[in-house]
């Protein structure tokens, strides 16, 4: 039986640590990593910027590309990492329909610590003042969906090794 290529979605609140985790998780694992903020529309970064969250119909092309992403991914043969909020179950839905491999690496964040280190954060169209809603969307990761839940203060290659020994126990 062939193993079915892993897709890792690392997921949480801005400022948890995704793409740092991310993207030390893919050199790990030598594959593919996608930043999920470099594929949203430009309308949607337009309306982050200027401090109003987004809804599920704003997320939806987004979240459908990203899908698209993780479908090429697994049809390859080679996985990938994807950094992206995934923050309610119906998102990560649409993600584990894409590709049957999906895995969902859950960076939990307290809000205080959230808050300071969006407010830290140079460069970035996603304002401090939009992680209440963000908080607001989330739905921690599930019982019956395949991941892990670790806290996101933790030394980012700390995460990564969980992360490599729970994907292996998996498998």
């Amino acid at each position: 039986m062939t193993e079915v290529p892993t897709v890792v979605v690392v997921m949480g609140v801005s400022g948890c640590g995704k793409s740092t985790v991310g993207r030390l998780l893919a050199q790990r694992l030598g594959v593919p990593f996608l930043e999920a903020d470099d594929v949203h529309p430009a309308s949607n970064r337009a309306k982050m910027a200027a401090g109003h969250p987004l809804d599920d119909e704003d997320r939806r092309p987004w979240l459908l590309s990203i899908a698209a992403w993780i479908h090429e991914a697994t049809d390859a043969g080679q996985g990938g990492v994807v950094a992206c909020s995934a923050l309610k179950y119906a998102y990560r839905e649409v993600f584990r329909g894409a590709g049957a491999g999906v895995w969902i690496l859950y960076l939990e964040l307290d809000r205080t610590s959230a808050d300071r280190r969006v407010a830290e954060r140079v460069g970035h169209f996603m304002p401090a003042g939009l992680v209440d809603s963000q908080y607001a969307a989330l739905e921690p990761l599930r019982p019956d969906e395949p991941g892990l839940t670790v806290a996101a203060v933790a030394d980012p290659r700390i995460i990564v090794d969980q992360a490599e020994r729970a994907l292996r126990a998996a498998r």
